[in-house]
């Protein structure tokens, strides 16, 4: 009882995992399908016999002159084209029938195609090209063709496994029906071969012309025979999530591939995936907060049946707490694609919230929307005061958006004070913006200046400028100067800038000639300088290091002066010879390379000798090896 338990729990989380599952968050939109309108103009005005087949499937040409044209051109370049026979005589008849071509097909062309399903059909890639040329004709394979046809089929299957292999098999089978329904069986050995990107994506091999191959095939062959649809749901999301990635594909056959196979997902019940997205930037107003959400298939088409019920859980991003566990969304449309909800009632502040929607218990989404705030000038104080705290700051408020009607005069020995409270319009609480700066304009010169506001304890936005201080900012020039309030932030609907007063500034001229600030032009040249070499070790650090690496051979001449040197075996044999000059040579070449010469002229000298001493030792050993054997045996036989 615990088993089954355990197993319906399972298997309700696995459900609950496919319905949260038949949502993406993107379609094909109008401005997808212009642009992919243009790659299929622009493939027909080609040079290409197969960009201009896929963009005569996809457009109609209406100017006879320009369909003229197309029907030379495409004959022309079916002669000059390197493609196999069987594909580019497909391109060819199927161009020449999309055009509604007048003029008539070359008969030996025409007889080649008819005899090409007597001889025997190569690869899976083959069959299919020659199927669908004959459908293009309107031809009729006879039965012992179609036969003869699905034997072959199944021999390569045997043999070729590959994607593409796959892939052209099931789009053959398509054409073949009930007598090639054993493709099937491959079906599932084909979407095990998908790859996973990022837990997001399901892409074969190959790219979108392989996916789109092999899910047009799957889906076409299980239609086909009535079996039941050959991916899941949660593996359609998936594979639709990648599809929608290559939507920027800039040749004929990818556009036209591409929205072949998102046809062919939206258009399988129970796991056609659907795009819930919000409306708009997502930015709605806090006085009028309605969320607006789109429902349609891949291609930014109505739904059928299209959803009944829209509901919505509303959540704040920063805290997760719940606004709302139920809202329902009203459609807004006659097709039901537009779904809307007020949220006014539940008096949203200025935030980041999520909404999780559900449509129909099915379709499930989580979509982030923001809500904008308004912010509003409290009170704000302008002010000058002597730097050194003398006298008494003389502070004059601003109503927004008036502007001060006095001019101001400050010199170097009195500072700028600015002190503004922004609060939320909605319940009049401190808020914190992104931006606050205090611009200071000059009239004449055209010039400015951009202080940034800090907020105080109190959350009140301060600004101190002391005149003398920032004389050489202002670059001495003393003038009328506009002050300007500028505040925004990505949460807010009405950031704003404000002319407060004008102020004259006076500064102390310095001693001597100012020279004006360069405010633009070329930076000064940057030369590269490599990295100074490390100093080397001292000359006694080389020797050493030398004799300790030549003590070997000094050892051995030691020892074979002591010893002796057993010459009994040296021949004067070729081989003998030939390994003891290589093996020296390759001595002298780490000599040379020591004291000269780089890596890749000693691998150039190397590789020859190398063979060389190779072939000569190799004999030498046998030789040694036949000697040291034929004394063995002569020594047991006596």
């Amino acid at each position: 009882m615990l088993r089954l338990c355990f197993m319906l729990l399972c298997v309700l989380c696995a459900a609950a995992t496919t319905w949260s599952a038949r949502t993406v968050d993107s379609h094909l939109g109008p401005k997808d399908l212009t642009r992919l309108q243009k790659v299929f103009v622009d493939g027909l005005s080609s040079n290409d016999l197969q960009s201009i087949f896929f963009a005569s499937l996809n457009i109609e040409t209406s100017d006879a002159a320009t369909k003229q044209t197309l029907c030379q051109k495409i004959v022309t370049l079916h002669a000059e084209s390197k493609l196999n026979n069987f594909e580019k005589d497909y391109y060819l008849i199927g161009a020449n029938k999309n055009l509604r071509c007048t003029a008539k097909l070359a008969e030996s062309l025409l007889s080649s195609v008819y005899s090409s399903l007597d001889g025997e059909l190569g690869t899976t890639t083959e069959i299919y090209y020659r199927i669908a040329t004959h459908k293009a004709l309107g031809v009729e394979i006879s039965e012992a063709a179609q036969t003869k046809i699905v034997k072959r089929l199944q021999e390569l299957l045997k043999k070729d496994d590959t994607l593409s292999g796959l892939g052209y098999s099931f789009n053959a089978a398509i054409q073949l029906g009930p007598s090639a329904s054993f493709v099937a069986n491959r079906i599932e050995d084909a979407v095990v071969q998908a790859d996973e990107v990022d837990g997001k994506l399901l892409q074969f091999e190959g790219g979108l012309s392989i996916t789109a191959l092999i899910l047009n095939g799957v889906f076409g062959v299980s239609k086909a025979l009535n079996k039941p649809a050959p991916v899941t749901a949660e593996q359609a999301v998936k594979f639709a999530n990648y599809l929608l990635s290559r939507r920027s594909v800039q040749t004929a056959k990818g556009a036209h591939v591409l929205i072949e196979a998102l046809k062919t997902i939206s258009g399988t019940e129970k796991i056609s995936p659907v795009c819930v997205q919000l409306i708009g930037n997502g930015q709605l107003d806090a006085q009028s907060p309605t969320l607006n959400v789109a429902i349609v298939d891949l291609l930014g088409k109505p739904l059928s049946p299209a959803v009944q019920s829209v509901s919505a859980k509303i959540s704040v991003k920063k805290d997760n707490s719940v606004l709302s566990e139920k809202i329902q969304l009203v459609s807004k449309s006659s097709d039901k694609t537009t779904y809307a909800a007020d949220l006014s009632s539940l008096k949203p502040g200025r935030g980041i919230y999520v909404a999780e929607l559900n449509g129909d218990g099915v379709y499930k989404q989580k979509v982030q929307f923001k809500v904008l705030g308004r912010v509003k000038v409290q009170s704000l104080e302008l002010g000058i005061a002597e730097s050194d705290a003398s006298a008494a700051t003389r502070k004059q408020s601003i109503n927004f958006p008036n502007k001060l009607k006095d001019t101001l005069t400050a010199d170097s020995t009195q500072k700028l004070l600015l002190k503004a409270q922004l609060v939320d319009e909605r319940d009049s609480k401190p808020i914190t913006v992104h931006q606050a700066f205090v611009r200071l304009h000059n009239k004449n010169t055209d010039k400015e200046i951009i202080f940034v506001a800090e907020q105080d304890s109190s959350k009140a936005y301060k600004f101190d400028m002391d005149v003398g201080n920032q004389a050489k900012n202002f670059n001495y020039e003393n003038g009328l100067y506009n002050i300007y309030l500028t505040v925004g932030d990505a949460s807010l609907s009405n950031s704003f800038e404000w002319l407060l007063a004008d102020v004259q500034l006076k500064f102390n001229q310095p001693d001597g000639e100012i020279k004006a600030s360069v405010v633009s032009g070329p930076l000064p040249e940057i030369v590269h300088q490599f990295r100074v070499p490390d100093k080397r070790p001292p000359r006694i650090v080389s020797d050493i290091f030398t004799g300790l690496c030549i003590t070997p051979l000094v050892l051995l001449f030691v020892f074979w002066a002591k010893l002796g040197i057993n010459v009994s075996n040296f021949t004067l044999s070729p081989s003998t010879i030939g390994f003891h000059l290589g093996f020296g040579g390759i001595l002298a070449l780490f000599f040379v390379f020591w004291l000269q010469l780089n890596m890749f002229q000693t691998l150039r000298m190397l590789i020859p000798i190398a063979v060389f001493t190779f072939l000569c030792g190799n004999r030498l050993l046998r030789r040694l090896y036949a000697q040291r054997t034929a004394k063995t045996s002569v020594a047991s036989t006596s």
